[in-house]
């Protein structure tokens, strides 16, 4: 089985293959401040409690694929991959692996590594021109050519700050719980903000994708929008343009990025 661990700025994903079936997931907090031994302790209480997995991580995992936005994070997984899993293949996504994708970029080293994983994974299950719409930290949109190549991609406040944001700016406001309201007219100041963040972000997004598909393709029906990210669901049924919906698309972006750098000969 390979193991993906995807490292976020606010929480970590972590997905177990079988070939290409993922089997068993996780989801933590990412803490910059974490050690090597810290976080070798929390993988191996977490694949302690997976019916398939022994005591010894090693036993049954027989590849490892990580990528990480933090860099701190990044650098103490690449010292529990060589401390305690030296036996088992790891392929840490940072410059000068092998991802498949021509990153058309002022600087491609600007682009973080998780972006190019979701282009690549959204080339290999819809195919392109399409465009990734990742709800996280940051609301991200990338945009992949008909050939495979990362074109380019705009940044955007995420709902989480958004609503954290909100809660601190305003006097009379704080901070709520992101649920979808009863209707778009709020009778409450809770649900007021609410249907600002729940249908302010749909719109944000027909928005940006509407003139983004616009420059992607002659036709902007023929660009495929797939959505991703922890609070992808809260969007979904407002949104116009989402055509799918992958939960795990960076999860599989590892998978395909492992196969890619490993030779398994």
């Amino acid at each position: 089985m390979l193991l993906t661990i995807d490292v976020g700025n606010t929480h970590t994903v972590l997905g177990l293959f079988d070939g290409e079936e993922i089997v068993e997931h996780w989801r933590i907090s990412t803490e910059a401040r974490r050690t090597a031994d810290e976080l070798a302790v929390l993988l191996q209480g977490l694949m302690g409690m997976h019916p398939l997995l022994g005591d010894d991580l090693s036993d049954n995992v027989e590849g490892i694929a990580i990528c990480s936005t933090v860099p701190s994070v990044l650098h103490e997984l690449r010292e529990v991959t060589r401390r305690y899993y030296g036996d088992i293949p790891a392929v840490l996504v940072e410059p000068g692996v092998k991802t498949g994708v021509p990153i058309l970029m002022d600087n491609p080293k600007e682009v973080g590594a998780d972006r190019i994983i979701n282009a690549l994974a959204a080339v290999e299950l819809y195919g392109g021109p399409c465009v990734v719409v990742d709800f996280g930290t940051a609301t991200t949109f990338d945009a992949v050519s008909a050939r495979g190549e990362y074109v380019g991609g705009v940044i955007a406040p995420g709902i989480e700050i958004s609503v954290d944001a909100l809660g601190m700016r305003g006097a009379q406001l704080r901070k709520i719980e992101i649920a979808r309201p009863r209707s778009v007219i709020g009778k409450n100041t809770v649900e007021a903000m609410q249907s600002g963040i729940v249908y302010g972000f749909a719109g944000q997004v027909d928005g940006v994708v509407h003139r983004m598909a616009s420059e992607l393709a002659d036709d902007p029906e023929d660009v495929t929008v797939i959505a991703t990210g922890g609070l992808a669901p809260m969007v979904l049924g407002e949104s116009a343009v989402i055509d799918e919906h992958e939960p795990w698309l960076t999860l599989i972006g590892l998978r395909l990025v492992y196969e890619r750098n490993v030779d398994r000969g």
